[in-house]
């Protein structure tokens, strides 16, 4: 079995709770995750679900460059919304960026989010 290396980087918000940014583990890297903290002030964006996604996939980019892959390498996403009437306005920022990359992805709407946020995304990629 293969070490599991914690990555880390101050381009992204520290972890708010017992986990990490993200685990590389057995050519994967699992994203923890994501919610749109400023990562140097630590509060949420202000704005509405569009800023607030742009902030996420931000965030979600500095983990994963962190850990040495790229965006073009995830494989899989989840996306969390407090609501699904957000839907149109996310998958924008979320075509934004990753442009023709396509992962496999579920959207869910949750009852409620960490910070009372709008939005969470996590990620695995290939390392």
């Amino acid at each position: 079995m293969s070490s599991l290396n914690v990555v880390s980087t101050p381009n992204a918000p520290a972890a708010i709770g017992p986990y990490s940014q993200a685990i590389k583990a057995n050519g994967f890297v699992f994203v923890s995750g994501c919610i749109p903290l400023d990562p140097t002030a630590m509060e949420v964006v202000s704005g509405g679900i569009t800023e607030q996604a742009q902030q996420v996939f931000k965030n979600l980019t500095a983990v994963v460059q962190a850990s040495g892959s790229s965006l073009d390498k995830v494989v899989k996403t989840t996306v969390f919304l407090k609501s699904m009437n957000d839907f149109a306005a996310m998958n924008a920022v979320y075509t934004e960026t990753f442009g023709d990359h396509r992962p496999a992805r579920s959207a869910v709407e949750v009852a409620r989010l960490p910070k009372d946020v709008l939005v969470e995304v996590e990620c695995i990629a290939l390392a």
